[in-house]
């Protein structure tokens, strides 16, 4: 009995933290807008429910960077669920 043991005899083995927490915030949804200067400007918007659009041309992209931003209130991943217990 004692200490941990490596691959080793003798040697020690270092517990680290788990790398992905099980709780608390985490991205969902991701706007990526490109505009370089003087090019035409390109956006995608993704989000882990399965949404993938992208645009060509600044009225397009300004226009997906509103449906984005709406995105966030009708995504069934950051909406309560009918018929699940508000927190």
């Amino acid at each position: 009995m004692g200490e941990p043991k490596g691959v080793a005899e003798g040697v020690p083995t270092a517990v680290r933290p788990d790398p992905h927490p099980a709780a608390g915030p985490y991205p969902v949804a991701w706007l990526t807008i490109c505009a370089p200067y003087q090019a035409t400007p390109t956006a995608t918007s993704k989000c882990l429910c399965g949404r993938d659009r992208s645009a060509v041309g600044k009225p397009r992209v300004l226009a997906l960077i509103t449906d984005h931003e709406a995105h966030r209130d009708t995504c069934p991943l950051r909406t309560p669920q009918e018929g699940r217990a508000a927190a």
